[in-house]
């Protein structure tokens, strides 16, 4: 699923049509994508509107147009959102596709775990958008706000935590794995068993990892540097970057979700074990590179 960083490349497409208007709107009207969504006033509401600005927010995006009506897209699983050339004919899994005198804005979504929303609300950013948790790069994700959350986590482990959307907005299975390496914490390490140094850490390395991966992957899908797990974490038999480490990494499902760590950099607390809550895995899956746009 994409997470922060992708989720902002895919928004940044779209911004080639901040300023123009849309002249024809076209959608698959029972596509699963529009679950809850008011279809029949979407269409009528866009056609003719000019896309004014695009927000992101961890795994969302809300785009506003004018009128006071505003689209928000969340990509789940296989969603993207792309730009093609004016006049293009809508694929098989274009749900949405938003015409436009010099080009067209596609969402695509091959499996439908994604989604669409359209609300109009003149006065502003509609309430489901400003009820979400505080970004992990904004003021409101402070250090109370993640020691809070942490403590009231006490008995989940640590790679749970960090994938809860209500608490880390944005953060999917790489960046906690990322996350966790650079703490030095086994990913089944409770959450309670942090002092008050250690709940802050994982504020800064959160804020560090999310900041530079929107400056890479989140520009133009380009691999954030060698040095980091991210790049030696998808198949089994890779190493651990940090030198002079070059453990092999461990790949097993913790936590719900496949997880890899250090067995070196990241041992266990005395008292943690394994038991049912890991389980091998053999391979990964590394992210394919988003079709081309002209965006």
């Amino acid at each position: 699923m994409p997470e922060l960083a992708e989720v902002d490349y895919f928004r940044r497409r779209w911004d080639a049509g901040v300023g123009a208007g849309v002249v024809a709107v076209h959608l698959h009207s029972a596509a699963r994508v529009f679950r809850g969504c008011d279809v029949a006033a979407l269409a009528p509401r866009l056609r003719g509107a000019v896309l004014e600005k695009s927000l992101a927010h961890g795994k969302q995006m809300l785009f506003g147009l004018s009128g006071g009506a505003w689209l928000g897209v969340h990509l789940g699983m296989t969603g993207e959102l792309r730009v093609e050339a004016a006049g293009h004919r809508a694929a098989r899994h274009d749900h949405l596709v938003l015409h436009q005198a010099g080009r067209a804005l596609v969402f695509a979504d091959s499996r439908m775990f994604g989604r669409v929303r359209f609300d109009l609300s003149p006065e502003g950013p509609p309430a489901w958008w400003r009820d979400l948790p505080p970004g992990i790069l904004t003021p409101g994700f402070s250090e109370g706000w993640v020691a809070g959350h942490l403590g009231r986590r006490a008995r989940a482990p640590l790679k749970a935590v960090l994938l809860d959307q209500s608490i880390f907005p944005g953060v999917g299975n790489w960046m906690a794995d990322e996350i966790l390496w650079r703490l030095g914490l086994h990913p089944l390490t409770p959450a309670g068993a942090l002092d008050a140094e250690a709940q802050s850490a994982v504020r800064q390395h959160t804020r560090w990892v999310a900041r530079r991966a929107l400056a890479t992957i989140g520009v133009d899908w380009r691999d954030p540097p060698a040095a980091w797990l991210y790049r030696h974490r998808w198949a089994s038999g890779n190493r651990c970057p940090r030198p002079p480490c070059r453990t092999f990494l461990v790949r097993e499902e913790a936590a719900g979700r496949t997880t890899c760590w250090c067995p070196a950099c990241q041992p266990p607390l005395p008292g943690t074990t394994r038991s049912s809550a890991a389980k091998p895995v053999r391979t990964g899956h590394r992210r394919e590179k988003p079709r081309a746009g002209q965006a």
